[in-house]
């Protein structure tokens, strides 16, 4: 029987922004499974962003059905074990992962714009991380795709919904017998993408190159309090940079 979810509060939403505003007011509960879950999907958010305002709360963050391009912007969630990231807009997943989502199990990625078998080396420092989903994106076409991906995340135990078996880890060890196996098969079934610029005017989503801007996000990312977020939030609005920022460059 199909999992009912509590409809989400009414009030302005702010498009395009995962705002603390947003995250507060957003539907949470028990899932099927017993994880405590906060729904946030459907908002037309571009980018991950101020889920400090989640206070690790969370074994579950369903961010489905919006516009994200780039898997980053974490702060410390260690509590988090799920991540479900379908019908996005997904291209790049950002390297050091496992230092604020140490204790992921689960990755969903269904549907969405992963392209190169490269673009996955950065999960391979989730040592937790046992079912994955990359189903519906382009890289599920590059040869060997599911033997580099086994050989890539050995503890992975499920991929793309189908249980990852024995002769298929074997097959895997044999082809890519090392570091530099994979490598070189990853470099030969290259093949250049959108940046990630493009990728997000096509969310509609404009693209600053303004560095102050990148260093109050970052703040906002990182930030502990809904205090502290909000009064970045209202500084990234303004454009003025608080004294305790510095850019480097």
């Amino acid at each position: 029987m199909a999992e009912q979810r509590p409809p989400a509060p009414a009030g302005p939403r702010l498009p395009g922004r995962l705002t603390a505003e947003l995250i507060m007011r957003s539907p949470q509960y028990m899932s099927c499974i017993k994880f405590y879950e906060i729904d946030l999907r459907g908002n037309k958010i571009a980018a991950i962003e101020n889920l400090g305002a989640t206070q690790n709360q969370f074994d579950s963050i369903d961010l489905s059905d919006n516009a994200i391009v780039r898997v980053d912007g974490f702060p410390k969630l260690l509590r988090l074990k799920q991540l479900l990231l379908n019908n996005n807009r997904v291209a790049r997943i950002a390297r050091g992962l496992e230092e604020f989502i140490p204790s992921l199990e689960t990755l969903i990625l269904t549907n969405n714009r992963i392209n190169n078998l490269q673009d996955i080396d950065p999960l391979a420092t989730l040592s937790k991380l046992e079912h994955l989903s990359l189903h519906g994106n382009p890289v599920m076409t590059k040869p060997n795709y599911r033997l580099y991906v086994i050989s890539k995340l050995p503890r992975l135990k499920v991929l793309d919904f189908k249980k990852v078996k024995q002769k298929e880890r074997d097959a895997a060890k044999a082809l890519f017998s090392s570091e530099e196996a994979q490598t070189a098969h990853a470099s030969n079934t290259f093949e250049p993408d959108e940046d990630l610029a493009a990728a997000k005017q096509q969310a509609g989503v404009a693209v600053s190159a303004q560095e102050q801007m990148v260093a109050i996000k970052a703040a906002i990312a990182n930030a502990q309090t809904l205090e502290e977020i909000q009064r970045l939030e209202e500084a990234l609005k303004t454009g003025h940079l608080p004294s305790e920022i510095r850019v480097d460059g």
